[in-house]
């Protein structure tokens, strides 16, 4: 393994274990979603701008105007994407909520398949089946965080809202290809700031200095620095290798979850679980279930 291998796991590794903690600092926090968002733009704003500079991306003009507002759209529903996930923590937990996030590639699937023509093979349409079972297992299988089923059902229908925003803003970004990615994030977070900008509360401003700290963290370490470890990266792994290592980011958030709320998992939600993010895995890798069947056939037994 060379070094650069090396240091982009180690990079990818960072950027993950800061994702999965995203969820104890917006709850900790005490503020509503959309001030969330709004405080994490408007923080992590000038940390992008400054690795902008860095890498010498710092030039809208530069970008062209078709460019601009595809990066602008790419916001809108990066923006969507944070409030209907931050929304969906206290009412399905941390650990629920990131793993029914987990679907977000068979949304990108069925993007390029509506927009883009692309074909989708048996082995998606495999994968897409158990994640779907995994799904039902969840929803049947729930333990709401206030003892109320229809918040519960309502926290899944926005982690799952908050997937597809999520697929759309990569699906514009994918259009964005050889613009600076610091660039395409500046802009999107600057998108946020406008459109948040109107409904936040400034008369609800957080009361504490931990509440500050927390949103503070979430603008300058889980926007900021973590964008800067992870498109290192990705500049560094191959495709196969960060695609892997980006599953460990539900896996750090539902370890969160169990530490700082005591959120455990039921045995029927873990195998739920389980089946998402094996079939998220499995699509995102490229897998094909045909070895996996025979294995399970026991047709390669002496």
């Amino acid at each position: 393994m060379t070094p650069i291998i090396k240091r982009g796991i180690l990079d990818m590794t960072l950027a993950m274990v800061m994702s999965g903690t995203i969820g104890w600092f917006v709850l900790q926090s005490g503020q509503t979603p959309i001030n969330v968002v709004f405080w994490r733009c408007l923080i992590g704003a000038p940390v992008l701008a400054y690795l902008c500079h860095r890498a010498g991306a710092l030039s809208i003009a530069a970008i062209g105007a078709k460019r601009f507002w595809l990066a602008v759209l790419g916001g809108v529903a990066l923006v969507l994407n944070w409030l209907a996930l931050f929304s969906a923590y206290p009412l399905a937990s941390i650990s629920v909520t990131t793993i029914v996030y987990s679907v977000q590639p068979f949304m990108l699937v069925g993007l390029g398949l509506a927009f883009l023509g692309e074909k989708v093979n048996g082995a998606k349409l495999t994968w897409l089946g158990l994640a779907f079972a995994g799904m039902l297992g969840m929803t049947l299988a729930g333990q709401p965080v206030d003892g109320s089923g229809r918040t519960y059902l309502l926290g899944i229908a926005l982690a799952l809202a908050a997937a597809s925003c999520y697929a759309i803003a990569a699906f514009v970004t994918k259009q964005l290809k050889g613009t600076s990615p610091y660039l395409i994030a500046l802009i999107q977070v600057l998108t946020g700031v406008v459109l948040l900008a109107p409904l936040a509360d400034f008369h609800d401003l957080p009361a504490s200095p931990q509440s500050w700290a927390m949103l503070g963290a979430l603008g300058v370490v889980h926007t900021g620095i973590m964008y800067a470890f992870l498109y290192s990266a990705i500049q560094k792994l191959p495709v196969v290798l960060t695609g892997t290592l980006s599953f460990l980011y539900p896996v750090v958030a539902v370890a969160v979850d169990m530490a700082a709320f005591g959120h455990v998992l039921t045995l029927a939600q873990a195998i739920g679980g389980g089946a998402i993010l094996f079939a998220a895995i499995a699509t995102t890798l490229n897998w094909s279930p045909l070895p996996l069947l025979t294995l399970a056939s026991g047709k390669d037994r002496p």
